[in-house]
């Protein structure tokens, strides 16, 4: 009777489905890095893992987007005229589906190889933002547009050198996004639907962060960082509800959020946590701390990747490559790790979590599967992903700068050449 009561329970826990997750925008479906699958393997079983399948694009350091049974990429084609492609493939098997391409060239734009920002899908549209501030809203069937903005000549925009970067947030009816323009548009929310303008605010030039949604005092909150601080805002109206100030011209990678804490880095001014008050609309600078070069950096001076909050610690890639660990509460460093990727001005991989294991992609474009605790690094699996290419960095034979996109038991990852799928299925 025993053994037909344990067989039942197996054959019932092999008919339940394993958890599957799209990954709809920058950094998933929560926007904050974590992937939440179940039925991931555990470790590579090669060096060098083949694709399922792999598409031709060109060059781009936008990441894939994945939803409803079809993955997003952006990319840039400079000849024989240069224009800017939004391209939509089968995610089963990497077929095309629809492709839109417009004239777009690139003025005082550093890094010209491609658009940034990441295709973010939501309920059948999806909405793309070029590097000189195109934004379109597709209809996700056919790729036929719904409507669009040329955002750099409407709002005048004060262009930073790498162009615009940070992927369109959407938020119930808004589209939300960081541009920088002039009359008060650092920040600006469009009608989804329609893309009639709902609300701009601030005088802030514009750095090259994505936006993010938290919940504080009972209510959701909209928070970015500006050139000049770190703000949080009333979704729905643009109200600004505190700031802190922290400037940088660097500043790329999206702040990252572990109640109460708030923590944001960049490559030429360091780290600074935020604490944010938990049942009021404010917030307080807890440590800012920077090296006096990009060399001899304290704290994190991160440039591409983003950082990591878990269990009041933070993880996180400095200025040359160093992973390290920080307390959350001062900033003191606990450990650096130099194995991730190799050390190089710039070098860059991305994290992201899922369930107690880290996993990373770097610049070589090598998965790593990792422990990472207060009391150090621990490798558990790496392979072989993608090939560098030299359209994103033309030194150190290349590499992959672009946030892999993991859903659906598979990620999706592209290089300067191609975009590819690749199963991490148990």
């Amino acid at each position: 009777m025993k053994n037909l009561i344990n067989i039942f329970i197996y054959s019932l826990l092999l008919s339940l489905p394993l958890y599957a997750e799209d990954w709809p925008q920058w950094r998933g479906t929560q926007r904050d890095g974590v992937w939440r699958e179940s039925g991931i393997i555990t470790s590579f079983p090669s060096k060098k893992l083949t694709p399922i399948w792999k598409a031709k694009i060109s060059g781009g350091y936008s990441g894939p987007s994945v939803a409803d049974g079809k993955v997003y990429i952006t990319d840039r084609i400079s000849e024989p005229q240069e224009i800017e492609r939004v391209l939509c493939f089968d995610e089963k098997t990497g077929k095309k589906i629809w492709s839109h391409e417009y004239p777009c060239v690139y003025k005082e734009v550093d890094f010209p190889i491609g658009p940034r920002t990441n295709v973010s899908i939501d309920h059948g549209k999806c909405y793309s933002l070029g590097t000189m501030g195109h934004l379109f809203c597709f209809d996700t069937s056919n790729g036929h547009i719904v409507w669009e903005k040329d955002l750099y000549n409407e709002y005048q925009i004060r262009m930073p050198t790498w162009g615009i970067s940070g992927s369109p947030l959407v938020y119930r009816d808004l589209v939300i996004v960081q541009i920088g323009g002039k009359d008060n548009a650092c920040m600006v929310a469009f009608d989804k639907n329609n893309g009639k303008e709902i609300w701009r605010n601030l005088k802030d030039r514009n750095t090259y962060v994505s936006p993010i949604i938290i919940q504080q005092a009972n209510q959701d909150v909209l928070v970015t960082w500006t050139r000049e601080r770190v703000v949080g805002m009333n979704p729905l109206t643009g109200k600004l509800y505190w700031h802190v100030p922290f400037e940088s011209h660097s500043g790329i990678t999206t702040p990252t959020y572990d109640p109460p804490y708030l923590f944001v880095s960049s490559f030429d001014h360091g780290g600074c946590t935020i604490k944010i008050n938990p049942t009021e609309l404010k917030a307080e600078k807890l440590w800012l701390r920077k090296g006096p070069t990009s060399i001899r950096t304290d704290s994190l001076h991160s440039l591409i990747s983003t950082p990591i909050l878990k269990d009041k610690h933070i993880y996180g890639i400095d200025s040359y490559g160093q992973l390290r660990c920080l307390k959350t509460e001062t900033g003191d460093r606990l450990w650096e790790e130099t194995s991730v990727v190799p050390k190089a001005r710039f070098a860059s991989a991305h994290l992201i979590q899922h369930e107690e294991k880290t996993w990373i992609f770097n610049e070589r474009g090598e998965l790593i599967i990792a422990n990472l605790t207060p009391e150090g690094y621990k490798e558990i699996s790496r392979t072989q992903l993608i090939e560098p290419t030299r359209g994103q960095y033309n030194k150190r034979g290349g590499v992959c700068w672009s946030h892999p996109a993991f859903a659906n038991k598979h990620v999706y990852i592209r290089n300067d050449e191609y975009l590819i799928c690749v199963s991490l299925a148990k």
